[in-house]
Order: structure tokens, then C-alpha cells, then sequence
């Protein structure tokens, strides 16, 4: 028999629904709000009737010590309790409803008092500033209490200071006044409270929808899965608002885009510039698996709308893939080539075997001669304008293959391209792509003819590749450069509309161009212009004198 369970614990401390705490802590926060404004607005306001109370009894005073006749009843008369002075301060006293109203001589005599005991004594407090002339506001104890208090000179009629008029009004009364005022306060504080009790449930049950009741513990864990696993796949993630701004960038997203995270908060147009890449992902281009070029990099990408009104978009890398796909279609049309020149070579060599077997040797010597000229005049006409290697190598090859294609492939006359070349890489991949291209293009047309030029000016390489192709109709003439537009049928293992963007960013990225046009004749003529491709010129070699004579030699 299995334990019986125990008693489940009360468990104490903050509940764990995420409605219940923001509800808690938000009723915590409107009280705390509401007494701290309490307090601030009772501490000014203590403050403030003070003010006032000691501004009143000094308005009082210098309205006393303005009486015409009193400074000279001052000097004229002893102090008495039914004397003018007496008389004149007592109406003014219960006129203002002040707790006293005190007129000194200038040794500190009182002559008017509320307790006409206390007329012909000595004040109780010092009467130093108001008989130096200053006018005095404080709140201070005397005879009757604490009082706040006003003191002015009192002048005759030469403007001399003969004494000194000293009001005083109950200090207790301000004080009454502020607690009367606290209840009030206090009502207005807890309206203030129920209000914002109120709007904090009203918040809460808005956050307990969105939140879908988790726990902040559960949030707290769906964030850090999210952010690990935004930053460890091998997938862009680019997720936007419902304004079209970036408000995410994963790792992956910054390499593709060549990025960093000051794109965030910014439109894709900002952060990328104009282009294909930023119409995707703003959802200016719609479809699936998209392609897009950024820099030297084949992108896909996918566009998924949110249900805030924003969007996420999935970038993957297919720069490798779009290599390999190029590498087999040259390997492929290699083979095709091969095969052709296998074929092609055993027709030759059943062609020199019947000569020889006919005794027909000089024939079939001068057979022989023919064939191998051909390709050693090809491969010289190309490597004696083209002195790059790679280049060289490039177009000897794509000889071989347009030929077994039917097409002639040549290079301009006007063709002189030193070994300098800065990225011979980059350029074999334009010439590639164009050469290509171009071959496609004509491939299967009578009199089919390509031509290649390739001349340096300075440091600026210049290429001009012309076909006799239908050529490209003008309205079309910019969009064969957008990543992924192509009137080719697209093969199996890849797309197309790829090589044309990549030529086009290749020379942009070296601050050059590629245009297209008519060429002379018909057809379509594509020009790459590549400003700084080549290294500044070197001096030329000075002839030494043992050198002429080998070269008189070898021309003998």
C-alpha cells in the first residue's frame, strides 16, 4: 500500500499568476503613490500657512504702524492702559481679529497690550531688528503662546524710528487649519486610489489575456529559449513591426546582411539600401523562397506576416549550393565537350589510319598538322592578348566547349590585358557568367558567333562580351540584373536569374558598372567596367648589353 500523500503546505509569498502579481503589484504602487502625494502635498502645505499667517500679521503691523497720530501719541502720552495708544491698537486688534497687537517705545515699553497688565513692561522677546529699522516675520513663543508673528518700526514724522508695532495671530490656528484640511485630503487620496485599483485590474486582465495566464517563471524560460535559439541556428531571422521596422536581428541574420544590431529600430530600406533584398523583406516582393543577392552571398528568403501586424523573415545562405550548381553545369558541359572530342578523336584517328594504310604519308602528315594548328592557333590568339593565366585558361576552355556546340567563340582584335589584374578571381567570374550566357543565347542559331574583348585602360579593365543572339528588348535591359529574374526554364538542382545579379554586384562592389546593349550587327553586347582592377604599371626593363647579342641568336 502505497504512503498516504501529505498534507499539501500553505504556501505563502506572492502568487504565481502572472494577473495576480501585476494586480498586486500595481494596487501596492497606486497606494504607496497616493500616500507619498498625501505627504508631499501636507509638508508645502504646513509650509504654506505658516507663510501666510506670518505675511498677515505683518501686513497687520504695518498697516498699525502707518496710523497717523500713533508715533506722536507714542512720544506725547505715558503708557497707560487707557491711553490712545492703548485705544488705538485694541480697535485695530479686533478689526483683524489678531491675538495682540503690541506698540514698544524704542527701550522695548510696551504701550498697548491684550493683558493691560502687562502695558509698561518690558517685551518678552528682543525687539533688536525691528527698532534697527527691518521688518521681522517668525513664529515665536511669548506671554500669550506660540503666535506667528510680524514686527515693523514705527516712525514719526521726520522718518525717524521712535519704537516698534509687534502683531502676533494664534499659532494654533494654523495648525487647526491644516488638520481640518487632512480629511479632505485623505478623500481625495482614496478616489484616487479606487481609480487606480480599478485601471490596475482593468491592466491586469489585459496582461492575463496576452500572457495567456504563464507564470513569469514560464516567460522567463520561454525568452531564454527564444534567445538561444534565435542565436544557434544556422538561418537568418529578420522579424519586423507592424511600421515595416527591424525590431530583431539574430547572428546569422547580421552575417548574412552584413549587418549589425544598429539596423534595429530602422526601416530595411535604412538599413540595406534600395534593392531586392530590402523589397523582400519589407514584403514588397511576395512568394516563397525567394532569391535575393547581398554582397558576394545567394540568399532565399521567406516572408511569414505575425498576427500583431508585423512580420518575421527566414534568410538562408544558398551561396555554396549556387557554387556547387554552377560547378556541375560546368562539369557537365566539360563531359559533353570530352565526349564530343572523343568521338570527334576517333573519326581523326580512323581518318589517319586510312591515310597511313592508303601510304598516303604526306597526306596524312598534313592532316595531322591542320588539327593540331587549330588549337595551337586558339590557344596562342588567346594567350598573346591575355597575359592572366586564369583568364587565359578560362577562355581556351570555353573555346573547346562552344565549339562542340556549334559556336564560334573569339577574341577581339582590340583585346591587351597585362598580367596585373588585382582579383583575377572576380573577374574570371564575370567573364564566366557572361561567356555563358551568351552561349546559351545562341546555341542552336545558324552563323552563332561570340565575341570576347578584354582591354585595360590605366588601372580601369574594360570587358565586352557580344553575341549573335535576338539580343535583350529594352524594357528588360535593367530587371536580367535583379537576383532571381530569368526567361530561362530553371534547372533541377538550382535557379536561375543568379549570375547577371552577381556580375553586376561584383562591379558595383569595385566602384564599377554593368550595362547591356545592342550590339553592332544584332544581338546583345554586355559591358563591365572595372575601375582600380589593375596594378599601377611597372617601369619597363632596361636592355643590358650582353642581351642583344642572344637575341640577334635567336631571331638568326
Amino acid at each position: 500500500m502505497s504512503p498516504t500523500p501529505s498534507a499539501r503546505r500553505l504556501r505563502l509569498g506572492l502568487p504565481r499568476r502572472v494577473f495576480s502579481q501585476v494586480l498586486l503589484m500595481q494596487v501596492a504602487i497606486a497606494a504607496g503613490v497616493a500616500v507619498l502625494a498625501t505627504g508631499l502635498f501636507l509638508a508645502p502645505l504646513s509650509n504654506q500657512l505658516d507663510d501666510q499667517a506670518m505675511r498677515r500679521a505683518l501686513a497687520i503691523a504695518q498697516t498699525t504702524a502707518q496710523q497717523p497720530d500713533l508715533a506722536q501719541d507714542l512720544r506725547d502720552t505715558p503708557p497707560s492702559p487707557n491711553g490712545p495708544v492703548q485705544r488705538e491698537a485694541e480697535r485695530i486688534r479686533k478689526a483683524t481679529q489678531a491675538e495682540y497687537i503690541v506698540v514698544m517705545d524704542w527701550r522695548g515699553v510696551r504701550w498697548s497690550h491684550t493683558d493691560r497688565k502687562q502695558i509698561g513692561g518690558i517685551v518678552s522677546t528682543d525687539p533688536g531688528q525691528a527698532l534697527a529699522g527691518k521688518e521681522v516675520m517668525e513664529i515665536d513663543s511669548g506671554t500669550l503662546g506660540r503666535s506667528a508673528r510680524g514686527k515693523v518700526p514705527l516712525r514719526d514724522s521726520d522718518g525717524s524710528v521712535v519704537g516698534a508695532v509687534s502683531v502676533g495671530i494664534a499659532y494654533d490656528s494654523v495648525r487647526a487649519r491644516l488638520i481640518h484640511a487632512i480629511p479632505g485630503l485623505l478623500a481625495y487620496a482614496g478616489g484616487a486610489l479606487a481609480v487606480g485599483a480599478l485601471a490596475a485590474w482593468l491592466i491586469s486582465r489585459r496582461v492575463h489575456r496576452q500572457t495567456r495566464d504563464l507564470a513569469f517563471s514560464d516567460i522567463a524560460a520561454l525568452l531564454s529559449e527564444r534567445e538561444a535559439m534565435l542565436h544557434g541556428i544556422r538561418e537568418g531571422v529578420v522579424a519586423l513591426d507592424r511600421t515595416g521596422r527591424i525590431r530583431l536581428l539574430n547572428d546569422e541574420a547580421q552575417r548574412l546582411l552584413s549587418i549589425d544590431d544598429a539596423a534595429v529600430g530602422r526601416s530595411p530600406d535604412e538599413a540595406l539600401g534600395a534593392g531586392r533584398t530590402a523589397d523582400v523583406l519589407a514584403g514588397r516582393v511576395t512568394g516563397t523562397d525567394l532569391l535575393t543577392v547581398r554582397g558576394q552571398r545567394v540568399l532565399v528568403a521567406n516572408r511569414m506576416p505575425t498576427d500583431d501586424g508585423g512580420a518575421v523573415a527566414t534568410l538562408r545562405d544558398r551561396t555554396e549550393l549556387e557554387q556547387l550548381g554552377r560547378e556541375l553545369d560546368s562539369t557537365r558541359g566539360l563531359i559533353d565537350a570530352l565526349r564530343a572530342q572523343d568521338h570527334e578523336h576517333a573519326n581523326r584517328m580512323h581518318t589517319l589510319l586510312g591515310l597511313l594504310e592508303l601510304e598516303m604519308y604526306d597526306d596524312a602528315v598534313e592532316f595531322v598538322g591542320e588539327v593540331v594548328g587549330d588549337h595551337r592557333a586558339t590557344a596562342e590568339q588567346v594567350t598573346e592578348r591575355i597575359e592572366d593565366p586564369l583568364l587565359a585558361a578560362l577562355l581556351v576552355g570555353k573555346a573547346t566547349v562552344a565549339a562542340e556546340r556549334g559556336v564560334a567563340l573569339g577574341v577581339s582584335d582590340r583585346t591587351r590585358l597585362p598580367d596585373r589584374l588585382i582579383d583575377p578571381q572576380g573577374l574570371v567570374t564575370v567573364v564566366g557568367n557572361l561567356v555563358d550566357n551568351a552561349l546559351d543565347a545562341v546555341a542552336g542559331k545558324p552563323h552563332a558567333r561570340v565575341e570576347v574583348e578584354l582591354r585595360a585602360e590605366g588601372r580601369t579593365a574594360i570587358l565586352r562580351v557580344r553575341d549573335t543572339g535576338p539580343g535583350i528588348p529594352p524594357e528588360h535591359r535593367e530587371l536580367i540584373f535583379t537576383a532571381g529574374w530569368s526567361t530561362k526554364k530553371p534547372p533541377a538542382h538550382r535557379e536561375r536569374g543568379i549570375g547577371l545579379s552577381l556580375v553586376r554586384r561584383l562591379a558595383e562592389r569595385q566602384g564599377g558598372s554593368a550595362t547591356v546593349d545592342e550590339a553592332y550587327g544584332g544581338g546583345a553586347e554586355f559591358t563591365v567596367v572595372l575601375p582600380e582592377a589593375l596594378t599601377e604599371p611597372g617601369p619597363e626593363p632596361a636592355l643590358t648589353a650582353p642581351s642583344a647579342p642572344q637575341t640577334a641568336k635567336k631571331e638568326s
